[in-house]
């Protein structure tokens, strides 16, 4: 991994998730980093101006690492969880052994193939995949499966009646944890080559320190953004999402990888664990 920046005389671009899941990995950062421009943007479009140049280091989808093998993990800081994580949801029209199309929200990468892992896994289908734009209600969704990410899904959460044409709704985050008895990991800080830094690597962690003791402040501020009760945007925040990416956390992002590269859904498997760490065989 360099430990050197390339153009160190140009603003470090670090693009960051735009959803309410990333505001405790961001808090503080500017000020931690005052010579860099911190850029929000869908998870799915990060990783595409990384690859690009637009973007130097950036909050990527997990699944995008898969791709570039040019690119390092910078940081233990991560967007992840160990049971429910309520902002993931595939929703059903149809019984899930029954579904043949799958509606992907715009916003997803990781989201997608974890869903698709899953039905497999639960019930031996493969659905034909559409997707569901950025902006259209998952009601709306020409198919037996809709997959919903990020703040809208909250927002579904909290409005039943967005609900009520679904049979059954999957956390995917609980049914991934329940299944693989590892946790699961969304996303990641990433570089392009030459843009690690110790000091960029310190700051992204000591942001996520800062933003998980200040949990009650973000909540405070952010539901009066998103018009969602305060406890509920604490609670999610704080029980719902894991922002450390430890030993148990990489077992589980190899499970993923190693699980989607049996379904042809990518093509590299990066190791992102040493030998020592277990992870569970299938």
């Amino acid at each position: 991994m360099p430990n050197s920046r390339n153009n160190c005389d140009s603003p470090l671009r670090i693009g960051a998730v735009s959803y309410l899941n990333t505001k405790p990995l961001v808090h503080g950062l500017q000020g931690r980093l005052p010579d860099a421009e911190l850029i929000f943007d869908l998870p799915s479009r990060l990783a595409d101006r990384l690859n690009s140049g637009e973007l130097d280091v950036a909050l990527v989808p997990s699944i995008a690492f898969t791709e570039h093998p040019e690119w390092s993990i910078v940081s233990d800081a991560c967007i992840g969880c160990r049971g429910p994580v309520l902002s993931v949801k595939l929703m059903f029209r149809v019984p899930p052994e029954s579904v043949k199309t799958l509606a992907l929200d715009e916003g997803s990468r990781t989201s997608a193939v974890l869903a698709q892992i899953l039905l497999h896994q639960l019930h031996g289908v493969r659905p034909q995949l559409t997707s569901l734009p950025i902006g259209d209600s998952p009601t709306g969704a020409d198919a037996d499966a809709v997959l919903v990410i990020g703040d809208r899904a909250i927002y579904d959460l909290s409005n039943e009646q967005q609900q009520r044409p679904f049979l059954e709704v999957w956390d995917l985050g609980d049914r991934w944890c329940r299944w693989a008895e590892l946790p699961f990991v969304f996303a990641m800080w990433i570089a392009r080559p030459g843009y690690f830094s110790e000091t960029l690597a310190d700051a992204l962690s000591a942001a996520r320190d800062e933003g998980c003791r200040c949990l009650q402040e973000i909540s405070r501020r952010e539901s009066v953004k998103m018009g969602l009760p305060e406890e509920m945007v604490f609670e999610y925040l704080d029980r719902n999402l894991y922002f450390t990416l430890d030993k148990q956390q990489l077992a589980g992002l190899d499970l993923y990888y190693r699980e989607a590269a049996k379904l042809d859904l990518i093509s590299n498997v990066p190791q992102v664990i040493s030998d020592d760490c277990p992870t569970r065989t299938t």
